[in-house]
């Protein structure tokens, strides 16, 4: 708890030293208390030379990797920030200040038990690239294969923690105060965010992320993953092949090799949706920076991959409710849209199917009056959600991957060929996945998939039927069910009660502690032979009645 108390105030603490104070208290509700920016003594001796936007960036750099994460994923949006403030971001995304090379000898040699000339024949101390939570050097090994090796960040891990219980704090706050958290579940957000993290952290766990995509597309002429090597690779390092390529926002230096533009685009589109929905394990981190184009056969380009810390996937009934909406949603067919919503569970199924209808037309009508090219998805995910809100719409925590790489695909073609049609591209590929998921010959695959599950089972049956219909008639089941609610129901009431003796003790001591922080002069209070100042007792109430208070909210659920 004081860990966090104390990351709280290097977080404020960084946010002052950048100057961005001033924007905190620019919003309407700090408006008041804008006259603190000058009391702010870094602001008196700070250099007028640096812009806001390299404030912020130099700031998320200083503040650890949820704030990179965070800023890398702002950096996609041009579409929301200015040209400025994306360029700096967009430094995130590779240009992180790295550690030192020592650090980075010492934990391959720690990692792989050998001294590092005997891993490898060369290893490059200057930094190919250095992000959020690893940094990547040039090597080669003895048998002259050309390598990099991937380490990860020093001490990352705890940082990455203590932000995390700070985030979940805030969460707890929010399901309890605020009145739009039933429906935007910011503890389970914070809680997949958790997951994805701390996944990162373990290299052995991407680079049979990456084995699993490079079989996926081995012979593909769409998408290159490189090869890992296995030997080399444990919990903080990662050795895979070295790539060359042309970074995919580079469209110059495209444009000078000939890439065909419109190609690449379109393939960009194709390969996300295979594998969403051919192998159901996608690359999440389809940011510039992780992705190359190969300088070969420049009529029919090919994407190279790297970075595979981030995979996403989706159960089948999440692919079959998107893709059946996308293709109702291009087919203007807005009732099987709203009836999927409803269907799926992510709106209220009290909805009026005709009143959510009517608000999802409203919405689409006016954008399809323009041609497809020019409607931008991600735009229009962003207004959809506006008006599901108005029918109580609940955010689904295992699509925010999705979504997010769907926003990177469509920004990163539209980047390449700002004419590219996505739903040109995409429709024909869901209506045939729907059509293989749904048709006669998806029933005879399923009872194939099935069959040695069935015919193990099939024995087990009848006894498994006498036994339930024996629960049934001795109201067993019944007995059993009213038992554990009465459990449930005397324990949450004693964790009621607790909740309340600590509220009601740490909010008494907290406006004591006011109260007396309040009064001038001395109290008249002896103590042995002297008095007791009034900030001492202060100080001795108020600390043990905020750690109540952080405790309670900390550990509320």
């Amino acid at each position: 708890m004081i860990s966090t108390f104390y990351r709280l105030i290097f977080i404020n603490l960084t946010l002052a030293r950048y100057g961005l104070d001033e924007i905190i208290l620019s919003l309407h509700l700090f408006s008041p208390l804008r006259f603190l920016a000058w009391l702010n003594p870094f602001n008196w001796f700070r250099s007028r030379n640096q812009s806001r936007s390299v404030r912020i960036r130099l700031c998320i750099e200083a503040l650890g990797p949820i704030f990179i994460k965070f800023g890398q994923l702002l950096a996609t949006r041009r579409d929301l920030l200015n040209d400025e403030l994306i360029d700096e971001l967009e430094k995130l995304l590779d240009q992180v200040p790295a550690f030192p090379a020592e650090q980075a000898r010492s934990i391959i040699e720690q990692q792989l038990s050998l001294p590092l000339e005997q891993a490898f024949r060369s290893f490059d101390e200057e930094v190919l690239a250095s992000a959020s939570i690893a940094q990547v050097h040039n090597a080669e090994l003895h048998d002259g294969s050309e390598v990099v090796v991937k380490i990860v960040r020093p001490n990352i891990e705890k940082v990455i923690r203590k932000d995390i219980r700070i985030l979940k704090i805030l969460a707890g706050l929010a399901n309890r105060y605020w009145s739009e958290a039933k429906r935007i579940k910011p503890l389970q957000i914070v809680t997949e965010f958790e997951k994805t993290l701390l996944n990162e952290l373990d290299l052995v766990r991407e680079a049979a992320n990456a084995s699993e995509l490079r079989r996926h597309f081995l012979n593909s002429s769409d998408l290159y993953v490189p090869q890992v090597y296995w030997d080399y690779c444990k919990t903080n390092i990662l050795v895979m092949e070295r790539i060359e390529g042309i970074p995919v926002t580079d469209v110059e230096q495209l444009n000078q090799h000939q890439i065909n533009l419109e190609v690449l685009a379109r393939k960009g589109v194709e390969v996300f949706f295979t594998q969403v929905y051919n192998h159901n394990f996608f690359h999440a981190d389809m940011h510039p920076g992780n992705i190359f184009v190969s300088r070969e056969h420049p009529d029919d380009p090919k994407y190279i991959a790297v970075d595979f810390g981030i995979m996403g996937s989706l159960s089948t009934s999440d692919q079959r409710y998107l893709a059946e909406n996308f293709v109702a949603f291009f087919n203007r067919d807005y009732k099987r849209v709203a009836e999927l919503h409803v269907d799926s569970g992510w709106v209220d199924p009290n909805t009026r199917i005709d009143d959510f209808e009517s608000a999802i037309r409203a919405v689409c009508e006016p954008l399809f009056q323009r041609p497809l090219a020019e409607i931008s998805f991600g735009q229009l995910l962003l207004r959809l959600f506006e008006t599901a809100r108005d029918f109580n719409m609940e955010i689904q925590p295992q699509l925010l991957l999705l979504q997010k790489t769907l926003l990177h695909i469509e920004g990163l073609g539209r980047q390449l060929y700002p004419q590219l049609d996505l739903w040109d591209t995409a429709k024909p590929f869901l209506e045939k996945w729907l059509s293989n998921q749904m048709g006669t010959g998806a029933l005879t695959q399923g009872l194939k998939d099935n069959l040695p599950f069935l015919a193990e089972h099939l024995p087990d049956l009848p006894q498994l039927v006498f036994k339930t219909l024996d629960k049934v008639a001795n109201d067993k089941l019944e007995i059993e069910w009213k038992s554990r609610q009465l459990e449930e129901i005397k324990q949450e009431i004693y964790k009621s009660n607790q909740r309340t003796i600590r509220a009601v003790i740490g909010s008494a001591l907290v406006i004591s502690a006011a109260i007396i922080a309040g009064l001038d002069g001395i109290m008249p209070t002896m103590i042995g032979s002297g008095y007791l100042y009034t900030p001492a007792i202060s100080i001795v109430l108020g600390i043990p009645g905020v750690y109540l208070l952080f405790t309670l909210l900390n550990n509320s659920k």
